[in-house]
């Protein structure tokens, strides 16, 4: 777009001479362009502001008397600091330590001017403002300040603690003040300021004149009450559900009550701690099918607070200063652990902090490193460990403690879980990025172009998409967001783009678009994570973070089947990967057993000998017909044992066969043994619905439907998600669903019963149903790469070797007595063959009509096709299923003909 000039505007605006005549007189114009040219400059250096003057040094006796009054101040804090665990690695920089010094003067000039006759100027008007301001109550208020002076110089670290106690202090003030004037019969301010001090001060008059004039005295009281009460919460961080636990943990603390089992661990929570991402302490997390983990959860306070310190850029100064002494160790620690290198290493690995072993690497740059949630006494080494070095020397790596209770195995023989370093760590994940504000930006745009009330407050980071908040104005129907759809995706240039309405459990629209910089969920740190060290059920594993970066783990007992499907390439398999070896990194062998079925001979050949398979991989759809079948019997005679000995669940009986509570009857040689969970993975559903339809649905069907209970779970998995493969009996009985990307919406509502794994993006991207939610969870799912598989496979193999059962893929039932006897129908059989396999459709009719043979030939035949393993038995009308593929033919030929 042209711009013009003023004096083109003018002329266009003007009658003005003609063309010809502006021609002849150029001398004006060309000038007036000059002297624009001239002043263009003048205005580009007018606009541009001249860079302020550098300050001018401050005199030497305003820099000394500052110097004197910080060095006092930091004394006075260092010495406050050290009576407990104040903040003793703390910057310099960073103390308020001059603001605290000032509050304990403020406390001594007024604790004069109150208690005693105030003497000077200075005494005169603090005692003259502390008392028109707190009235009766200026006594209580050097106390006060001397109480924040010495919280400011003990723990620094914590701004928002500090800024908490000083809203509450300040609201507990205003009640009690209001409640005193009420007290000393409410006096006006005209009634004098001596009796506004005699009573609650200006504060007590300010907040009891409006309440009373509002509610009157009567309901004055009451909300005064109340105001002073919260102050009190807020000040000590006590929330109303935990009022009984304080008073007792404080009675517990002055010896007037008893200490029991529950007051253990009370003695170090500081009430900065109650607020924390912690769960509750009743809380049972194997109570879900699945937990979702707040992201940063596993950081100690202090690793957190070491992160918030270096946002800060230190000085040239402050770091060359810091550099020597970032290995030294702290004198007054009795951990010997607190130094800037620690603190590092612990935000690498912030699993240490829950008991969980950490990588060679870190443990190296760790060495001392202990857990600070023990005294010490419980890390002290003895001297015969550390080599007689003498007191103070610790072990540099001592054994790492237990993750989950571990059981122990049969015949005296010991399995140690493969170590968690085996598995990699990924990079810390991002919270924002400019990507990030440049789509809230857009999606801003897109809105106001179409002028739709609405806006962008907020959105949640994940590691594939992130999900932004979208509020509605008033009367703004969510359907206008929705029809959008395309338009946001065309702003944002990305075909992906999913819009929930609403979020759950939030009063906004979400918009999920794919991450342009997409990160990697590493299975390690799933594992590594709190919500895994805390659960020590062996049958939870690691599925992957959602949309807002937690981790999210599945107990696989609880779901109780699951089934996965997806598009080729969606996922499938890295998800079946990590199932297996979470497995692996959390159960022995005598809590988990394992049956894989894997028909594309390829997928699971890793985990071939693993001492957790109770039969070789299986790769042959029949066999793995025939494995199903024994699953059912091997159910069958779980729930025998479980109704002969009054169980409900196989947990409970092997609890009281561990305890030694159940014993076989009189007469009986058997020994009673827990029995192990039970899981049977099936990499491709579909190649066994093809070979075997019938059985493998009525096996699959029984199982689902009654093995919860006997510790038998399935996990079905297959990359044909059709209703001729996921039946509407096993969808019924599968409760549990995860869905990567699929081509289509149909596919989509097979396995979720509900459209969105078409919008998916690939590559991990899944929606994950477990039982009981309503609605799918997006996440990123894990990934483990090939060589921490081998590693973890390695260190199984070396623990213990595999031991098989030799039932498994033998048919339980007695085969149908048929004549073999072929005689003369040798070419005549060979022909039936060729014609059932190659067609895949056993029919005696067919045959009739084929061959033109009668009904007892045909019948005959079919018969022998049976005792051969080529067709199915019979069912009625039906016609029987071939056994058999058309590339397997010739080796059938082969056999019959012997």
């Amino acid at each position: 777009m042209a711009t013009r000039t003023p004096g083109s505007a003018a002329r266009n605006s003007s009658p003005g001479p003609s063309k010809k005549a502006v021609a002849k007189t150029p001398a004006k114009p060309p000038a007036k362009k000059a002297a624009a040219k001239k002043a263009a400059p003048a205005k580009r250096t007018a606009a541009r502001p001249a860079a302020p003057p550098p300050p001018a040094p401050r005199p030497i006796l305003f820099r000394a008397v500052r110097a004197l009054w910080l060095g006092t101040a930091h004394g006075i804090g260092a010495v406050l600091r050290g009576f407990g665990d104040g903040a003793k690695n703390l910057d310099p920089a960073h103390r308020k330590d001059g603001v605290g010094l000032l509050l304990l003067a403020l406390a001594l000039v007024t604790a004069a001017g109150t208690w005693f006759s105030p003497q000077g100027w200075l005494g005169e008007a603090a005692t003259n403002v502390v008392s028109g301001l707190f009235g009766r109550l200026d006594v209580l208020v050097p106390f006060l300040l001397a109480a924040v002076a010495v919280r400011l110089m003990r723990h620094p670290e914590l701004p928002e603690a500090n800024g908490r106690i000083m809203i509450g202090l300040s609201t507990l003030l205003v009640g009690v003040l209001g409640l005193v004037h009420i007290g000393c019969g409410a006096p006006v301010m005209g009634s004098g300021a001596t009796r506004i001090r005699t009573a609650g001060g200006i504060i007590g008059w300010a907040a009891s004149t409006p309440m009373m004039a509002a509610a009157g005295p009567a309901l004055a009281v009451p909300l005064l009450l109340l105001l002073a009460f919260f102050g009190l919460l807020v000040t000590t961080a006590t929330p109303v559900n935990r009022i009984p636990e304080r008073m007792r943990a404080a009675g517990v603390r002055l010896g007037v009550v008893e200490a029991g089992p529950q007051d253990a661990g009370h003695g170090g929570r500081t009430p900065e701690r109650e607020f924390s991402h912690e769960p509750p302490e009743d809380a049972d997390p194997a109570a879900l099918p699945f937990t979702v983990e707040t992201a940063g959860e596993d950081l100690s306070d202090e690793v957190a607070a070491r992160r918030r310190r270096r946002k800060r850029k230190p000085e040239p100064a402050e770091a060359a200063a810091a550099e020597p002494d970032m290995f030294a160790k702290d004198p007054l620690d009795p951990y010997a652990t607190r130094n800037i290198a620690a603190g590092a290493a612990a935000d690498l690995d912030g699993a240490l902090v829950y008991g969980v072993p950490a990588s060679s690497a870190v443990a190296d740059m760790m060495h001392q490193v202990q857990d600070r949630t023990a005294p010490p006494e419980e890390h002290a080494v003895p001297a015969a460990r550390t080599g007689g070095a003498g007191p103070g020397t610790a072990e540099e790596h001592g054994p790492a403690p237990a993750r989950m209770e571990q059981l122990q195995l049969a015949e005296g023989l010991s399995y140690a879980l493969p170590p968690l370093d085996l598995l990699e760590r990924g990079g810390p994940a991002k919270a924002r990025s400019a990507l990030n504000d440049e789509v809230v930006a857009q999606l801003t745009g897109t809105f106001k172009e179409f002028k739709v009330d609405a806006r962008v407050t907020g959105f949640t980071r994940g590691p594939t998409v992130t999900r932004y908040e979208v509020e509605l104005g008033p009367a703004v129907k969510v359907e206008r967001i929705t029809a959008l759809a395309k338009n946001i995706a065309y702003a944002v240039a990305s075909a992906d783009v999913r819009i929930i309405s609403p979020i759950p459990g939030k009063s906004a629209v979400g918009v999920e678009i794919p991450n342009r910089d997409r990160e990697m969920v590493n299975l390690g740190d799933l594992l590594r994570s709190r919500t895994a060290a805390e659960d020590t059920h062996p049958m939870v594993v690691g599925m992957g973070k959602d949309v807002e970066g937690h981790t999210v783990m599945a107990n696989l007992a609880k779901m109780p089947h699951i089934l996965v499907a997806g598009a080729t390439g969606a996922g499938k398999s890295s998800c079946i990967n990590c199932l297996i070896t979470s497995i692996l990194a959390r159960a022995t062998p005598d809590e988990v057993r394992m049956v894989l079925v894997d028909p594309k001979r390829v997928e699971l050949t890793a985990y071939e000998g693993i001492p957790h398979l109770i039969t070789p991989i299986i790769t042959n759809p029949k066999k793995a017909a025939e494995a199903l079948q024994w699953v059912v019997r091997e159910m069958d005679m779980r729930y025998d044992d479980l109704a002969a000995f009054g169980f409900r669940h196989v947990d409970d009986f092997n609890a009281a066969v561990r305890a030694g509570t159940v014993t076989p009857p009189l007469g009986s040689e058997r020994e009673l043994t827990p029995y192990p969970y039970l899981l049977v993975i099936v990499d491709e559903l579909a190649d066994l619905m093809m070979v075997a339809p019938r059985d493998v649905e009525d096996s699959v069907v029984r199982i689902t439907q009654l093995a919860r209970a006997a510790g038998i779970h399935l996990v079905l998995a297959t990359q044909r998600p059709s209703v001729d493969v996921v039946t509407g009996l096993i969808k019924a009985n599968v409760p549990s669903r995860l869905a990567f990307a699929t081509s289509a919406m149909a596919d989509s509502r097979v396995i979720l019963d509900q459209p969105g794994a078409e919008k998916l993006i690939g590559k991990g991207d899944a929606l994950f149903l477990p039982m009981g939610a309503s609605k799918p969870i997006r996440m990123q799912g894990a990934f483990v790469t090939e060589a921490e598989i081998a590693a973890v496979v390695k260190h199984c193999k070396e623990q213990l070797s595999a031991s098989y059962r030799e039932d498994v893929t033998v048919g339980g039932g007695p085969k149908k007595e048929i004549d073999e006897e072929i005689g003369d129908d040798l070419e005549l059989l060979i022909q039936a063959a060729e014609l059932v396999v190659s067609t895949q459709f056993g029919s005696t009719s067919m045959l009739q009509r084929k061959l033109r043979v009668g009904f007892a030939k045909a019948g005959r035949l079919m018969d022998l096709m049976e005792s051969r393993g080529i067709v199915g038995p019979s069912e009625g009308s039906k016609a029987r299923d071939v056994l058999v593929k058309p590339d397997e033919l010739d080796g059938v030929i082969v056999a019959i003909r012997g």
